[in-house]
């Protein structure tokens, strides 16, 4: 596989939104961002499917997997070099092949998973369901949404990601949770800094 999925070094801390649909990643990385004025790297695949269901009334493919995870990766690597101290990434690579491996009976793609094993981030804000479902053209799961939880949950344990915060509570308690996890890796003793 070319490698347009290889994930550029950078000095930038990267911190990723994970989890299942339609539980505030986007928000969040928005918030965020401002708050540390820096980047967010927006989710690929909601441009590219929605795109591709406005013009097909067509949902996700399993074709459609590697070239949604080259795109994420792009705007990732484009977005890291002019980033503020760290980078907030909406879903990264990893979401993607996850779900796959929930859509796709016995997906499996061996060079994609190869390039997400060598990426590396600093922190994984795992999202849960407690936020209200907010149905769109892409979301598909809102009677599972327990089960994709554990699905993306089980995910980051099986990658071997301990660096990882589990984010619940309204929008208030998910942001604070969240500055005051980065704000221990930015090495800040006091948040207002």
């Amino acid at each position: 596989m070319e490698k347009t999925l290889e994930q550029r070094t950078s000095d930038c801390l990267k911190v990723v939104l994970f989890g299942p649909e339609s539980t505030g990643k986007t928000t969040l990385a928005k918030k965020l961002a401002a708050y540390y004025n820096t980047h967010w790297v927006p989710e690929f695949a909601r441009d590219y499917l929605q795109e591709k269901y406005d013009k097909t009334q067509e949902v996700c493919a399993k074709e459609d997997l590697i070239p949604i995870a080259k795109g994420q990766i792009q705007t990732e690597n484009e977005l890291s070099k002019t980033a503020n101290k760290v980078l907030f990434c909406d879903t990264n690579v990893l979401q993607t092949y996850y779900y796959g491996k929930v859509y796709y009976e016995n997906f499996e793609n061996k060079p994609l998973k190869n390039y997400i094993r060598k990426h590396r981030y600093d922190l994984y804000f795992l999202t849960y369901i407690d936020t209200p479902w907010e149905a769109d053209d892409l979301r598909d799961k809102p009677h599972d949404r327990e089960e994709m939880f554990q699905h993306f949950k089980n995910a980051l344990i099986q990658e071997n990601k301990t660096n990882v915060v589990l984010l619940t509570g309204n929008l208030e308690e998910r942001l604070a949770k969240a500055i005051t996890h980065v704000d221990k890796l930015l090495g800040k003793t006091n948040p207002n800094l």
